[in-house]
């Protein structure tokens, strides 16, 4: 003796796939011919409602997907803006201690080449001390001279060894 079996979609699962579950009929029950292409056509509108929640599924998956990489790529695009931002500004800063220390390398430039010449006329000064007291000793010299000739003397030192 031959079973029938129909086919009976579970009840509560929404979220996930339909699984087709068999369950045989009691042995007494009459067969009909025309509760054959029933089942057969139940069968079909089981897997068409199974193809079209996969379907939505897969589309609700795909939108999640498409919706995190939109606002990770905004987030990443944040972050390289800020990142932008703020090394420019640091390179700005750069730019201006730059500017400020060529300033600072001016001025003290500056100072050293006033303190050279500074230097430069001290020297020209103390030298012309010396060729002015050289020449005084010249001149005081020839006049020393000057009177030991004239009296008729001569020099108690002279050249400093006698």
């Amino acid at each position: 003796m031959r079973r029938e079996m129909t086919v009976t979609p579970p009840e509560g699962k929404s979220d996930e796939s339909i699984a087709l579950v068999a369950a045989p009929k009691a042995p007494g029950t009459a067969r009909n011919k025309g509760s054959s292409g029933s089942v057969d056509r139940d069968l079909a509108l089981a897997e068409v409602e199974k193809e079209k929640k996969l379907t939505f599924i897969k589309a609700w998956e795909e939108s999640e997907k498409t919706k995190a990489d939109n606002k990770a790529q905004k987030k990443m695009s944040t972050i390289t803006s800020w990142e932008n931002s703020k090394k420019a500004a640091k390179e700005a800063d750069l730019r201006k201690t730059e500017e400020k220390l060529e300033k600072k390398k001016a001025e003290y430039g500056e100072k050293v080449k006033n303190k050279v010449a500074l230097i430069h006329k001290q020297a020209e000064e103390k030298r012309a001390t010396i060729q002015a007291e050289r020449s005084e000793q010249i001149l005081k010299a020839g006049e020393v001279a000057a009177k030991y000739r004239a009296a008729g003397y001569m020099p108690k030192k002279f050249l400093g060894c006698f």
